[in-house]
């Protein structure tokens, strides 16, 4: 992977710029995911706040709220109102819509989540771990990952 990574929204008023690699990448199936995408499932990337450079323009968030009863904000275009990441609590992690990079062929996913409510004619590959709901992250992510997150999360 070439960094940085760049992407934007569909009108080009945000633009943003990837810094590092992402600590993980997930698909998640959850139907909160499919509702607030109108799709399968939603590809995220977890970053760090501070990894994420705005290029131009500035999201506007979003409250949305989730099947967990927990609101989180989506952080959207102001103009064209496309989806660029989300912010979940008050952690300073961010999950990247990876099909709003330039490249969005650049990050595939590191495990697939909320498989449960998987459509079923979607196919999974067989050599990417799924989860009928979440994962132990501990025992998933790269130790470089899991130092990033214990970094800004605890």
């Amino acid at each position: 992977m070439d960094l940085p990574l760049e992407g934007r929204c569909a009108c080009g008023e945000v633009r943003y710029r990837l810094t590092d690699r992402p600590m993980f990448v997930h698909c998640c199936h959850c139907l909160d995911c499919q509702r607030q995408t109108g799709s399968a499932f939603v590809l995220n990337a977890i970053y760090e706040q501070d990894r994420i450079e705005l290029v131009s323009g500035t999201p506007e968030p979003v409250a949305v709220p989730t099947s967990s009863g927990r609101v989180h904000e989506i952080h959207r275009c102001p103009s064209c109102q496309t989806a660029l990441w989300s912010d979940y609590g008050r952690r300073r992690l961010r999950f990247v819509r990876t099909g709003t990079l330039d490249d969005p062929s650049a990050l595939k996913p590191d495990v697939h989540i909320f498989t449960r409510s998987k459509l079923p004619w979607v196919a999974l590959p067989a050599d990417t771990p799924a989860f009928d709901v979440y994962y132990e992250t501990e025992k998933l992510w790269p130790p470089e990952s899991l130092a990033r997150r214990r970094a800004v999360v605890d």
